[in-house]
């Protein structure tokens, strides 16, 4: 048996994170699904769950049971004239049919409810932003390659704050770490047996999301480079595992985002300009812990994240509608200058 060491903390150093003019509530309610067909008989899914919006000053998605309530016309089971008979049996194959159709309707309609895109229904409805999880994250890797290198360490801290709020853990790569001048990580430091490989680390991460996860929302991870870099380390480290990506979690890159900020100042960015550490010195943001270890770098990613939405005034809807997808990363890059 493998004995891992990992960190969870409640993270109370940052505040949280203050996003400019966060969506309160949901305004709009699925209804109940529900059919009616004719001869008196009324029938509805048989043993299903859909989702329904509890009302309320807290609302949420929860799982109701919908019911079955189906009549016949006759109780009685016997009938003297043929020509009733006939009717009856008539009645009992529209009755059957029209339950079959509905399950087929109604088992549609939920799936789209469960698959459909978040961004396309918070882009027609802002409120349901107010069910999107926050995470900045970061990874120190090996080198540059996300194709031959590897992740030696994650940070991950919800927004929310709150305890258990921060996640981080080194990660052992199982190979040896040549740019240790980069992140101060060495080979010994990672290649232990109490470090967790990836493969040991996935499920453990994934309960950790789950666990900051409100109920039928979304998880937006933020990152600096995310597109290029953190991302695409992230999906191949699962890919390596046979592990999908979740498909309700969605990324943010702030790099763009500090890229229009210093345009909106009337400064001409550059990629040393726009560098995480760049911003934070720009920003007035002091450094805590060392730079280049992702705890310490996601302490600093959720201050300038929550300094670069207030400057371009972005609420939380636009961040997620802009946000991508890990099947929406496009083709290798090498990582700028953090």
């Amino acid at each position: 048996m493998r004995t891992v060491s990992m960190c969870f903390s409640s993270f109370s150093q940052v505040p949280r994170c203050r996003i400019y003019n966060l969506a309160h509530f949901w305004s709009e309610r699925f209804h109940n699904l529900s059919r009616t067909c004719g001869y008196n008989s009324s029938s509805k899914l048989y043993d299903s769950k859909i989702y329904v919006l509890d009302g309320g000053n807290s609302r949420k998605w929860t799982r109701r049971s919908v019911t079955t309530n189906t009549q016949g016309r006759n109780k009685s089971g016997q009938c003297s004239d043929p020509r009733k008979l006939r009717q009856e049996i008539l009645d009992v194959t529209v009755s059957t049919s029209a339950t079959l159709n509905l399950n087929k309707i109604e088992t549609s309609q939920y799936q789209q409810i469960q698959h459909v895109d978040i961004r396309q229904l918070i882009a027609q409805n802002k409120d349901l932003a107010s069910l999107v999880t926050v995470i900045a994250f970061d990874t120190e890797t090996t080198g540059f390659s996300r194709e031959k290198d590897h992740i030696i360490e994650i940070a991950l801290q919800d927004l929310q704050g709150g305890e258990n709020s921060a996640f981080q853990t080194l990660v052992n790569p199982e190979r040896r770490v040549l740019n240790s001048h980069i992140h101060g990580i060495t080979t010994n430091m990672v290649n232990r047996p109490d470090v967790p490989r990836m493969e040991d680390l996935i499920p453990i991460l994934l309960k950790y999301v789950k666990s900051r996860q409100k109920p039928g929302g979304c998880v937006l991870f933020v990152a600096h480079n995310a597109r290029t870099f953190d991302v695409p380390f992230l999906c191949n480290a699962f890919r390596r595992c046979g592990v999908d990506i979740p498909s309700d979690w969605l990324f943010k890159d702030t790099l763009p985002m500090g890229r229009e900020a210093m345009k909106s100042e009337g400064s001409k960015p550059s990629s040393r300009s726009i560098s995480l550490q760049a911003l934070r010195e720009h920003l007035g943001i002091p450094l805590d812990g060392s730079a280049h270890r992702a705890m310490s770098d996601v302490k600093v990613l959720a201050a300038v994240f929550q300094r670069l939405t207030y400057m371009l005034k972005l609420p939380l809807a636009s961040l997620v509608e802009d946000a991508f997808t890990a099947s929406e990363i496009g083709t290798p890059k090498k990582k700028s200058s953090r």
